[in-house]
């Protein structure tokens, strides 16, 4: 998959991002997308919704991190506060000065997905800002992301392309 032509390395992208779980547990989808540009979605047969909220940012952040050009800065969008607090109020700190437990002391839920994401995030080849927004609230590109996600969970199918 290759960047839309109106994407150079001198550019800031936004990447929005979501997880779908039809059950919670049960069969889920991630899905992301930079508008005007490359889209992924991808399912997971016995899933929670955090877990395909984190999964969708790892799924995007490997995806443009690994083109030949990359972006000055991305800017992750999502209506996930588990994924956007993490970053936006440094819970990640707190977890790794703990060891791996959360402000309860208890072992933080997904450490497998967090793992990853903090390898790609939080020491990343370019800066990475967080934005939270409200779910179905009509923001264009965050119902793009939710279908792509929904479709995902329900037709355990991956998909990708360009919008």
């Amino acid at each position: 998959m290759d960047f839309h032509p109106r994407m150079s390395a001198s550019e800031h992208l936004i990447v929005y991002t979501d997880g779908s779980c039809l059950g919670n547990p049960g069969p889920g989808g991630w899905a992301w997308a930079v508008p005007h540009g490359p889209f992924g979605a991808g399912p997971d047969t016995h899933t929670t919704n955090q877990r395909m909220e984190v999964n969708a940012v790892i799924q995007a952040l490997d995806f443009l991190f690994s083109q030949d050009s990359l972006p000055q800065s991305v800017t992750v969008i999502s209506d996930s506060t588990y994924v956007i607090k993490c970053f936006q109020d440094k819970w990640h700190a707190g977890w790794l000065r703990r060891g791996w437990k959360n402000s309860q002391g208890q072992p933080v839920a997904n450490r497998d997905l967090w793992e990853q994401l903090f390898a790609l995030a939080l020491e990343p080849k370019v800066p990475i800002t967080w934005k939270w927004v409200k779910g179905h609230s009509g923001d264009f590109w965050n119902d793009v992301v939710d279908q792509l996600a929904l479709t995902a969970a329900t037709s355990q199918q991956p998909s990708s392309g360009t919008r």
